[in-house]
């Protein structure tokens, strides 16, 4: 929970540039949300009251024409990875 562990997850989800989770957000939304929402998730991850978001469910092509099931966290469920 330091914030320099914080710092580099965040540039972790911002680089890798994937897809929105079920919440909808964008990754240029995410430092926005962490500056006004940051201290309100890091204390309920602290006290044990943090609930996770469902993740969504993406199917991937596979080479052999089949297809695998990818869990897409949220923005938030990542950076709290």
């Amino acid at each position: 929970m330091s914030r320099d562990n914080m710092n580099q997850a965040f540039k972790r989800v911002k680089a890798n540039k994937g897809t929105h989770g079920i919440d909808g957000m964008k990754v240029d939304e995410l430092l926005q949300y962490l500056k006004e929402n940051g201290e309100t998730i890091k204390k309920s991850i602290l006290d044990g009251t943090y609930r996770p978001s469902p993740v969504r469910r993406v199917e991937i092509p596979k080479e052999n024409g089949k297809k695998r099931n990818l869990g897409k966290p949220s923005l938030t469920e990542s950076f709290n990875r």
